[in-house]
């Protein structure tokens, strides 16, 4: 006769492993204070979030610790943001969609000014910032269904560095920043580059292929993981390094629209959702590699 813990270790174990592999998300955030272009969310060096389209679209919010959100600025020129990341403990750069620009905005000052622009952008989507200060930006075409990849060097100069690709979205670089990272909304690919010092791309190969719903903004964790939002399904897909689904989140809402790692430790995830206007969280097993950069940034 078998004991009880043989029979647990056997037969009870994988079933519990299975139950407590995947996780949900709480509210965090107020319902519907934030427009259907609800997204970017980033962590200051201070445990704040900023997101982008607070009660109307253009404004930047800024949310504390406890959910609390308010209007931080409205940007000028009837720019929109989208995607934010920062590149150091109080300097941010956005993605605004409506004027082909990389946006650069001094928290201390409230100071907005254009670091990158360029005609041949469609429309800068997402962001992804290496420690030495070298953006990458996705750069879908909704309309034909493709999309390009941008390197912004540290004079803001703009190089188109990867074409003929679909919807591109979510951007993020590995742990070692030997990867680049971006998926294609609509073609549920996630692509992995061989990432070089001069921001150039290599081996382009395929990560992972969603057979169902769409793909959006994505990050990293330091162990290597990619955390992609998976818009229209309310889940969020923690992905490995090799390309296998190591855990499911689910959301409240349905439309996750981004990602960002903050919290005392870096391992609470903050989660846009575009169709309840707010934002929810949940606790991750590993530090937020853009949290780990904000530590590095406020040694410094």
């Amino acid at each position: 006769m078998y004991s009880f813990k043989t029979i647990f270790r056997i037969f009870l174990l994988p079933f519990v492993m299975i139950f407590f592999a995947n996780g949900q998300t709480k509210l965090f955030s107020a319902k519907n204070e934030f427009t259907n272009n609800c997204e970017g969310p980033s962590v200051d060096g201070f445990g704040n979030i900023m997101a982008v389209n607070l009660k109307e679209d253009g404004t930047i919010a800024q949310i504390d610790k406890k959910g609390r959100s308010e209007v931080f600025l409205k940007l000028p020129n009837g720019s929109i943001g989208n995607g934010i990341r920062f590149g150091s403990k109080d300097v941010c750069f956005i993605a605004d969609f409506i004027n082909h620009n990389v946006l650069k905005l001094e928290l201390s000052t409230k100071t907005i000014s254009i670091y990158s622009h360029h005609e041949g952008m469609n429309q800068p989507n997402d962001l992804a910032i290496r420690t030495d200060g070298h953006i990458f930006c996705s750069d879908p075409n909704w309309k034909s269904g493709t999309g390009q990849i941008w390197h912004v060097d540290l004079s803001g100069k703009a190089e188109k560095i990867a074409t003929d690709m679909g919807t591109t979205n979510g951007i993020e670089i590995s742990p070692d920043e030997k990867t680049l990272y971006v998926n294609e909304s609509v073609q549920r690919n996630v692509w992995a580059f061989d990432l070089q010092a001069d921001g150039k791309l290599k081996n382009k190969r395929l990560l992972i292929h969603f057979e169902d719903g769409g793909l959006d903004g994505m990050r990293c964790d330091v162990a290597g993981n990619l955390y992609i939002t998976r818009w229209g399904l309310g889940e969020i897909a923690i992905v490995s390094a090799e390309g296998k689904v190591v855990k499911i989140i689910q959301t409240q809402g349905k439309k996750t629209s981004n990602i960002a790692f903050g919290g005392k430790k870096g391992k609470t995830c903050y989660v846009t959702l575009q169709d309840t206007g707010q934002l929810e969280s949940f606790q991750a097993d590993f530090e937020g590699r853009e949290h780990q950069m904000m530590r590095l940034f406020k040694e410094k």
